[in-house]
């Protein structure tokens, strides 16, 4: 009950008196009441659960039910609802528009009134002690979003003024359901921006950001767990000799086909593969001994060799070849992600300076694996 209001009798005490006054009072009150239990659910579903057990619990109803449509508006494809009877839902999985007195409400966009169901041939029987039914579109603009339906067992419920009532309260249900989808959808555009901002544009892979992010992340995480943490530092062999032969579509073309490549020899699903900078890529492996690591770079050094790309100005083969630097850390509270970055790109250095087309590897300088 509503604080500073009189205490109002039982909904069937209401209707079976003639206390006018009293049902109106009710009617305002109920109505107060969804308006007040629409801005305080935490979910669209608790928001509309709320609503229709105001109107189950306080009016002489059988079932008060939220009818919802998909979005092309073609289907209903879930109800919350509340009452003291058992319906069926028609259909299957879906229940068309097409189909009911519900699906009029949402074809006309208008209320429906069902004074006799037996002489509506819209009607679908849901539960047969059901007398009389007021369905309301629930509609904001030109979006419709599903139908309040009300079901009575009495015949003499659903006066204008009632109507009128639950036409309100259809406008505020409207509300609450066109505020929540746009805030999901905003929350799915939000997380749409999110990840694109941690892509590389050019191969699909992580970008620098992403990488940055998930080193400092696994270094805390290996911090805690003891466990070795590797990663591999490649850069195209004579990138730019590639770009001036053969055109830059060319040179990207080649960095996409290594970044495919570098994701579908990872194993791991958290396993990293980003793009580094330039012709640089990075490979991140968790719980990666350096065995393991060092295996993995020269698979990988030797299958870009046997995809024969061509590299016509590289002094160090006709196709395109990388050079790989690894490392492997055991990260503790000390260690720095700078550190394990300068002992792969050491590694790296150490590969181009012996002649590319080779791997090597190197112990990061904080806590390096034994």
């Amino acid at each position: 009950m509503m604080l500073g209001m009189t205490r109002i009798p039982g909904q069937y005490e209401l209707w079976n008196a003639s206390d006018a006054l009293g049902r109106h009072a009710l009617m305002a009150e109920i109505l107060a009441q969804v308006s007040q239990e629409a801005l305080q659910g935490d979910s669209l579903d608790s928001m509309l659960q709320a609503i229709v057990d105001c109107i189950a619990r306080r009016l002489p109803i059988s079932v008060a039910s939220i009818i919802l449509l998909n979005e092309q508006c073609t289907h209903f494809e879930r109800e919350v609802w509340s009452g003291q009877v058992e319906l069926a839902w028609p259909g299957e999985e879906s229940w068309p528009v097409s189909k009911g007195v519900a699906g009029r409400c949402a074809r006309s966009g208008n209320a429906q009134l069902v004074t006799n169901p037996e002489d509506d041939s819209d009607y679908v029987v849901g539960n047969s002690k059901v007398k009389t039914e007021y369905l309301v579109p629930i509609r904001h603009r030109e979006r419709m979003h599903g139908v309040l339906n009300l079901e009575s067992l009495r015949d003499d419920f659903f006066t204008p003024a009632v109507c009128a009532v639950f036409d309100a309260i259809a406008a505020q249900v409207a509300g609450v359901i066109n505020a929540a989808r746009l805030l999901e959808e905003l929350g799915q555009a939000n997380r749409r921006l999110h990840e694109l901002s941690m892509v590389d544009g050019l191969t699909g892979i992580a970008n620098r950001r992403c990488f940055d992010r998930c080193l400092d992340e696994e270094m805390d995480r290996h911090a805690r767990s003891g466990k070795l943490l590797a990663m591999l530092l490649i850069d195209v062999d004579h990138f730019k000799l590639l770009n001036d032969a053969e055109g830059h579509l060319q040179g990207d073309e080649c960095l996409r086909e290594l970044s495919q490549l570098c994701k579908i020899s990872v194993q791991s699903g958290g396993d990293v593969v980003a793009r580094y900078g330039g012709d640089e890529l990075v490979l991140l492996l968790p719980n990666c001994a350096q065995r393991d690591a060092e295996n993995l770079a020269e698979r990988l050094r030797a299958e870009v060799q046997a995809m024969r790309i061509p590299n016509p100005a590289s002094p160090v083969s006709d196709c395109v070849t990388i050079s790989i630097g690894v490392t492997t850390v055991r990260p503790d509270d000390s260690s720095a992600p700078g550190a394990v970055i300068a002992a792969a790109d050491a590694a790296l250095y150490e590969a181009k300076t012996r002649g590319r087309n080779r791997v090597s590897v190197r112990g990061a300088a904080a806590s390096p694996a034994k």
